[in-house]
């Protein structure tokens, strides 16, 4: 069984609308060919790494590369967790969370996309969710980390809802201009002071020591 070696193909994230687990070859497939249709609308560009600005072709090529070496590289000292985001078995996107030295650091950063379609329905705020919990409640995480354009007020709308508090800016280059971020930082002491939809994390005790724990 696949998930004997590699125990994080059983581990399941619950929330009341969706389901967040690692892809199969199939659905790994459809989530390309969903990224492929389009993520944003053609006068945006919020992902500091430009993977949606090529055709149809580069961006479901480019969905397929990064799960492929999130798995290949992953160690305890830097690990990616890119899962797959269904509701009633049908992919809407993937959502990632990420950490460097975490057994030391405890801290981690995530980020997220979604189909065109499925936008603007309170799936990004359920899949972070999610996310967040893993990290928390279950790997023991002090602080969960993003960054985000300034002008992407939708991600910065579900950050803030969550409680995400300001942690200053930061400053990077793409295609000759500097682009600015608002960082943002979730503390354990933030997280534990929210409401949020409650979620059921399934095959966590088997894969600890992928995290080093």
């Amino acid at each position: 069984m696949l998930v004997d070696s590699w125990p994080l193909y059983g581990l399941t994230i619950s929330t009341p609308q969706l389901e967040l687990r690692l892809p199969h070859e199939e659905e790994l497939a459809e989530l390309a060919h969903l990224a492929g249709k389009g993520v944003h609308r053609a006068d945006e560009r919020p992902f500091l790494t430009p993977w949606t600005d090529g055709s149809p072709e580069d961006r479901a090529r480019a969905v397929l590369q990064g799960c492929w070496s999130q798995l290949g590289d992953w160690s305890v000292a830097a690990w990616q967790l890119g899962l797959g985001v269904f509701r009633d078995g049908n992919p809407l996107g993937m959502v990632t969370l990420r950490a460097n030295d975490f057994p030391v650091v405890r801290e981690v950063a995530t980020a997220a996309w979604l189909g065109l379609e499925h936008q603007g329905k309170g799936y990004g705020t359920h899949a972070r969710v999610g996310l967040l919990t893993l990290a928390f409640d279950h790997l023991g995480a002090n602080a969960a980390l993003t960054e985000v354009f300034q002008n992407n007020h939708s991600s910065q709308g579900v950050s803030r809802k969550l409680g995400y508090e300001p942690d200053g800016i930061s400053v990077d280059a793409r295609d000759g201009e500097a682009l600015v971020s608002d960082r943002l930082r979730l503390t354990r002491e933030r997280w534990t002071q929210q409401s949020r939809p409650d979620v059921q994390i399934d095959g966590i005790a088997a894969c600890l020591p992928m995290f080093g724990l």
